[in-house]
């Protein structure tokens, strides 16, 4: 044993202290996932030794094939580890505190300064044309890391098809965690199930390819319980990042008619540059859907899976990883799901340019967005782009 891991020792805090120590690193939360797992790898592993390094490794493994944001669901590992479940709690509440605050101050200013007013219609067109573009250099980083062989490429290029064709969402994701399950030892049968699954969603839905949800009019009321349901329902489902939440809470908001798509995009931008979990964009969505109640109900739901996980199955979390079944199975609905996110941004990318007078523009903006957020690194770039966007929308017309 080395010395880092004899070393590695639970700390003795108050309960106070560990919730103060957590809201401080909330404030600090910028720059997505990567930049948020290395702050609490370097605090808590390299200098203070909470855990030793491999474990550390491994517990990220874990996270990583479970959903909710793994930032967040280290914080509540981590909080158990000092302080048992109580501890996990209060450190899971102060990380997401700070983002939760200033998106509700965010999206109050949006609903009630920003939208409506002509003159923020070029500035917010630019910057969802940026936010596209910072989705579908997601959509590729995640596809690398997830689409590991040929079955999972098939099972993803599946979901797209399927989703874009209508095919509800729940459909493919069944279809693919059970698909991988029997690709090791059934591979013909999973490959053949896979071309039936994929024809019979291109029959039944080929009259809506392409085609955004509807939102004429609210088809369901913006109740608390069903944007809590919305909530619960992308964070059980963000395999692979937070960026795997976003088609499944438009689809029980957007599609629903509690908001546009223009709309939705606007919350993703703000989640971009807030020190958070990029899923408090459902923050977003839910102030603007059903006010402060309808934000803290979504909120609760987006949130909870990633609470439930850590404080529930803590003492077996290192063990899942060791069940080859479940993790073909997750790594087939992860595959999935990478296919429902590229085809919620070919719909959102419509939905964009429907809007757009001068599509030309919007592509060129569009392109040099994707080559800044596919060459430069670190967390000042998407704040950069943004404003870029923001910008190019204010002078040209889009």
């Amino acid at each position: 044993m080395d010395d880092a891991s004899s070393a590695s020792l639970p700390p003795t805090i108050s309960l106070t202290s560990l919730f103060l120590k957590f809201l401080r690193f909330g404030f600090l939360a910028f720059g997505g996932p990567v930049a948020q797992i290395a702050m609490l790898r370097q605090a808590l592993v390299e200098e203070e030794r909470w855990i030793d390094r491999g474990r550390f490794d491994r517990l990220l493994a874990v996270l990583q094939v479970l959903p909710g944001p793994e930032a967040h669901e280290l914080c509540v590992h981590f909080g158990i580890i000092a302080r048992g479940r109580i501890g996990g709690l209060l450190a899971g509440l102060g990380f997401m505190l700070p983002g939760l605050v200033l998106m509700l101050c965010a999206a109050w200013l949006y609903v009630f300064v920003i939208a409506g007013h002509g003159f923020w219609l070029g500035p917010l067109l630019g910057i969802q044309i940026v936010v596209l573009a910072v989705i579908f250099r997601a959509v590729v980083r995640i596809a690398k890391h997830i689409l590991e062989d040929r079955w999972l490429w098939c099972i993803a290029m599946g979901s797209l098809s399927a989703t874009l064709v209508g095919v509800p969402l729940w459909l493919p994701l069944i279809a693919g965690g059970v698909l991988y399950a029997l690709v090791v030892d059934r591979r013909a049968l999973a490959f053949a199930s896979l071309a039936v699954a994929i024809g019979l969603a291109l029959f039944i839905g080929s009259q809506s390819f392409l085609t955004a949800p509807a939102v004429a009019k609210a088809t369901v009321p913006a109740t608390i319980l069903a944007l809590f349901l919305a909530g619960l329902k992308g964070g059980l489902l963000t395999f692979g990042g937070a960026y795997t939440a976003i088609p499944y809470v438009r689809t029980d908001t957007v599609g629903r008619g509690w908001l546009s798509d223009a709309t939705f995009l606007d919350g993703i931008a703000f989640a971009g540059v807030l020190p958070a979990p990029l899923v408090i964009f459902a923050t977003f969505v839910g102030f603007v859907a059903g006010g402060l109640p309808g934000a803290l109900a979504i909120t609760a739901g987006i949130f909870l899976p990633a609470f439930a996980f850590s404080l529930i199955l803590f003492e077996r979390l290192e063990a899942i990883v060791e069940n080859p079944s479940l993790h073909r199975m997750l790594a087939g609905v992860a595959a999935t799901v990478v296919g429902i996110i590229a085809a919620t941004f070919f719909q959102l990318a419509g939905a964009a340019g429907a809007r757009a007078s001068a599509p030309g523009i919007a592509v060129i903006v569009f392109i040099v967005a994707l080559a800044a957020v596919w060459r430069l690194k670190g967390a000042w770039v998407t704040p950069v782009i943004l404003a870029f966007g923001g910008l190019i929308g204010a002078v040209v017309t889009l």
